[in-house]
């Protein structure tokens, strides 16, 4: 990959759509939004979209309320849009109430087949001069945000763990050795020579953490450990995975433990009492004890 190129990419003149995919990971969502940090702290204007509803599992992550359902453009057109059935609308006009636009949309029999709730609103703004999808596997999937078609112009950054992606776009960044896709994009920002602070530094630590298993699976690579250690030095704090927290055993022992102590002062008690019972044996001594002795030797004199 020519990293020259994709620097001169990253700032060009024109918006940023970060995209990630619909079934995303940790790891992914992470990784997306330490490039969103990464790429805003240089004065971009970017967006990053999910058609997946953040969950809990990432709500920890620096960024996350800024993932949105679609791509939110500060210039356009705004569209608003409602189902449509043949011969159903009669005219579409609107009229001016003090401040308000009212659009009037008028059935032919009265009655519309849709309600407030099927209207939706949405801007359709200049077209995105990158768009990064990470996570993504087909760049159909990027139809739900965009007109494919009309990204002829605009250059496609495909980031994701190898797999199954199409290996579609301008910029391909799928290590084949790699364990994450937060440490391939650890790996650009510093390659990008772009600074990676604390924030970022904790997205990105997480992301390795969850797809390697707490650094525990076979297929951790190289990589994986020589950016942890980059991050640590730039403020993260390594964390146990949630779900190993949550699936260590109660502290259950406890009974046993007094159970035990109990039993080992039964033992001491049974061992006190046999100590004083040969004590007191042998306090009592044989009636010929106490008699004067003859010595009478074995050896035979001749």
């Amino acid at each position: 990959m020519d990293n020259q190129r994709l620097r001169e990419v990253f700032e060009r003149q024109g918006t940023v759509a970060i995209v990630v995919g619909s079934s995303y990971t940790l790891d992914e969502m992470a990784a997306s939004l330490s490039l969103y940090l990464a790429l805003t702290a240089r004065g971009k204007d970017v967006s990053i979209v999910s058609v997946k509803e953040p969950l809990v599992e990432v709500s920890n992550l620096v960024g996350i309320d800024k993932v949105k359902s679609q791509i939110e453009s500060k210039s356009g057109d705004l569209v608003v849009s409602f189902p449509y059935q043949e011969n159903e609308i009669d005219k579409v006009s609107y009229t001016l109430e003090g401040k308000f636009l009212n659009i009037i949309v008028k059935p032919k029999e009265n009655q519309l087949s849709f309600g407030e709730k099927d209207v939706i609103f949405k801007k359709s703004g200049e077209t995105p001069a990158v768009v990064v999808a990470i996570g993504v596997k087909r760049l159909s999937e990027l139809q739900t945000f965009f007109n494919v078609e009309g990204l002829k112009d605009t250059a496609i950054v495909n980031i994701d763990k190898p797999g199954n992606n199409e290996g579609y776009g301008d910029f391909v960044v799928i290590g084949q050795n790699s364990s994450s896709v937060s440490e391939q994009v650890a790996d650009l920002l510093l390659t990008l020579s772009y600074p990676i602070d604390q924030d970022m530094a904790q997205n990105l630590m997480s992301g390795i953490v969850s797809a390697t298993g707490n650094f525990q699976s076979p297929r951790t690579s190289s990589l994986a450990f020589e950016i942890a250690g980059v991050l640590l030095r730039n403020g993260a704090r390594r964390e146990v995975p949630r779900q190993v927290r949550l699936n260590q055993p109660r502290l259950q022992n406890q009974p046993r433990t007094r159970d035990f102590q109990g039993g080992r002062k039964d033992n001491f008690q049974n061992i006190n009492q046999q100590t004083s019972q040969k004590q007191q044996n042998r306090g009592e001594a044989p009636p010929d004890w106490l008699a004067p002795k003859i010595y009478k030797g074995s050896t035979n004199v001749e």
